[in-house]
């Protein structure tokens, strides 16, 4: 206890950072997924190659090597922002892919037919998918959408090793101080916790308001 008592400050900055993260990173993380995934089911085959390029690429690149390209390799085009930017745009691009594909198999779950008879009384593409086909789509990816959230929160910790403030990061701080090792992960995993298991209930509200009964 005395490790998280003596330094709070430094366990509350580092939680804070790794909310923030997360938070921007979702957020960019579900738009970029719901504009993905209206590009893959689009009637343009440009869109749907675009789309389908980039959950390929992101999905195959490994998380790591995503940031180093981000914030060792945008600078170099004279592209300059605070890491934190740069990691908020190499946790929420990656993740997008995911949420891709979890919104894409839900509209997927939708009956052909809907579609189809939405275009018959006139209804354009961007209406048929907005008030027909992704308010039913939504109900059933509550749930992975949930779990890729949660994941994109434990994944925030690789941001620690590019100088961004966050919750992992701490141990170096404590470690040098001399502080228990076992006690400083302790406290970080239940930091690590807090986050997740809010993320958690949050979808656990919307399944239970909005989701598919079982």
């Amino acid at each position: 206890m005395k490790v998280l008592t003596d330094n709070f400050s430094v366990f509350a900055e580092g939680f804070l950072g790794t909310v923030e993260l997360t938070v921007y990173s979702s957020l960019l993380a579900l738009v970029l997924g719901f504009v993905m995934a209206s590009f893959r089911v689009a009637p343009v085959r440009s869109l749907r190659a675009f789309g389908t390029a980039w959950v390929t690429v992101l999905r195959n690149t490994p998380l790591t090597l995503l940031f180093f390209a981000v914030l060792l390799g945008l600078p170099r085009f004279g592209l300059v922002l605070p890491f934190m930017v740069f990691a908020v745009l190499a946790l929420g691009c990656y993740t997008s892919a995911f949420v891709c594909e979890a919104l894409r198999s839900g509209i997927n779950t939708v009956p052909t037919g809907q579609g189809e008879a939405a275009r018959s009384l006139g209804m354009t593409f961007r209406q048929t998918l907005s008030h027909v086909v992704l308010p039913q789509a939504f109900r059933s990816v509550i749930p992975p959408v949930g779990s890729i959230l949660i994941a994109l929160a434990k994944n925030s910790a690789i941001a620690g090793a590019f100088s961004v403030t966050e919750l992992l990061g701490t141990y170096r701080t404590l470690s040098e101080l001399g502080y228990n090792v076992v006690w400083t992960f302790f406290w970080i995993a239940v930091g690590y916790l807090v986050v997740t298991g809010a993320i958690s209930a949050l979808f656990n509200l919307l399944e239970r308001r909005w989701g598919i009964a079982r």
